[in-house]
């Protein structure tokens, strides 16, 4: 048995319409399987820029510390190209203090408008209270 059965080489023709044609000895399958992986990581790199949105969570009540690691994550997503939308909910009487909900969403826009701009500003709707960023 020769060696080119053993490995699997094929005899390809690779530029038919020259005089005379020219042909290659490799391993087809290899070959194919190579040019699918291209294509297939081309087409993850072109996907991967597409913005999605992402919801962060907050209450009225969040503490100051809780805040600032929420915003170290919304400034991550908005560096990666995504838009942000902070969310904040109210559950009983937190519904008498949408001020406090308007003024956390004021600061966050604030603190973050190096990098986003406000597309929607802050507005309720139901119990939750919503505030949409996208990168600048």
């Amino acid at each position: 048995m020769s060696k080119a059965r053993e490995v699997g080489l094929d005899l390809v023709e690779v530029a038919p319409t020259s005089d005379p044609p020219v042909c290659r000895i490799m391993d087809y399958g290899k070959w194919l399987y190579q040019q699918k992986r291209k294509i297939r990581e081309a087409h993850k790199k072109s996907q991967r820029h597409a913005a999605t949105l992402k919801e962060i969570r907050l209450r009225p009540e969040t503490d100051k510390h809780d805040l600032d690691i929420k915003l170290n994550h919304a400034r991550e997503f908005l560096e990666k190209g995504h838009k942000v939308q902070f969310t904040m909910f109210f559950r009983g009487r937190q519904m008498l203090h949408k001020d406090k909900g308007y003024a956390m969403l004021e600061q966050i826009a604030e603190s973050l408008q190096d990098l986003a701009k406000v597309e929607r500003p802050g507005r309720m709707a139901g119990r939750r209270m919503t505030l949409l960023l996208v990168p600048r």
